[in-house]
């Protein structure tokens, strides 16, 4: 099978069993180009005023060093960086890099929750996950550093506290933005007990004042069941659907949205 560049503008889900991560500079903006990011940085907090300058870290590409071996380089920066997507002609932006957790049901459900009207993407459909941090001085970012800020995602958005050993590096995401996702497989769970974490933590966050990052969650099968949810969700999340429920039933993988798919 011949392995494709992990550049391809498509969304896609590769079959990755082993991730490197390196540090690379972040690209050096003009200062015209400065201007123009922090003019649509502003305008972007006006409309939604959750939004934050925290430190991020951002992917800077993919590239295959062997079979399912992939080595992912990434910057630090803030968040203000990513406004430099609404500047058209904009061409030194970073795509976003972040870890999602797929747990699944003891039947073979998966869990998907929607974004809070207050979130960065209102009423998305999405796994359980978010933007990574950068480590402190001296800390490597490695798998073991995502699996954590992953099982921190899950317990913050669901309620579901699964110690990060326990979670299993299960592929890597490419959007069609060109945004990196790394997601890990979770044990399963009864759907009595998602569901009874996640009301427990939304009856929490309420009772603090404070909206959830999901204010929905739901359990899907196939695909079909997710088009049934309606509104809006990450490119990545039918292809995630589909692989698992491949896996479940041993079915081959389809070589479109594995390793010939780009991602």
């Amino acid at each position: 099978m011949t392995e494709p560049s992990p550049h391809s503008s498509a969304a896609g889900l590769l079959e990755v069993h082993r991730l490197r991560l390196v540090e690379v500079a972040a690209p050096q903006l003009s200062r015209e180009e400065r201007l123009a990011m922090d003019r649509a940085w502003e305008e972007a907090v006006r409309a939604n005023p959750s939004f934050f300058d925290g430190p991020v870290v951002a992917s800077a590409g993919l590239t295959w060093e062997g079979p399912h071996s992939v080595v992912l380089s990434w910057v630090r920066t803030t968040y203000r960086h990513y406004a430099l997507r609404r500047v058209p002609g904009a061409t030194p932006w970073l795509p976003s890099l972040f870890a999602a957790v797929v747990q699944p049901t003891e039947d073979g459900r998966l869990l998907a929750g929607r974004m809070s009207p207050t979130t960065a993407s209102p009423g998305r459909w999405q796994l359980p996950g978010g933007s990574v941090e950068p480590p402190d001085d001296h800390e490597p970012l490695d798998v073991a550093a995502l699996r954590r800020h992953a099982a921190r995602e899950l317990v913050e958005e669901t309620g579901v506290d699964t110690p990060p050993d326990d979670l299993t590096l299960w592929g890597v995401t490419r959007g069609k933005r060109r945004s990196v996702g790394v997601l890990f497989l979770a044990p399963c769970q009864l759907e009595a007990l998602l569901r009874e974490r996640f009301a427990a933590l939304v009856s929490a966050e309420t009772a603090l004042g404070r909206e959830p990052e999901l204010d929905r969650i739901a359990l899907v099968r196939s695909p079909a069941e997710l088009a049934d949810l309606g509104g809006a969700r990450v490119d990545y999340l039918e292809r995630v659907v589909r692989r698992y429920a491949e896996e479940r039933s041993g079915a081959m993988p389809d070589p479109d949205r594995s390793l010939d798919d780009g991602g």
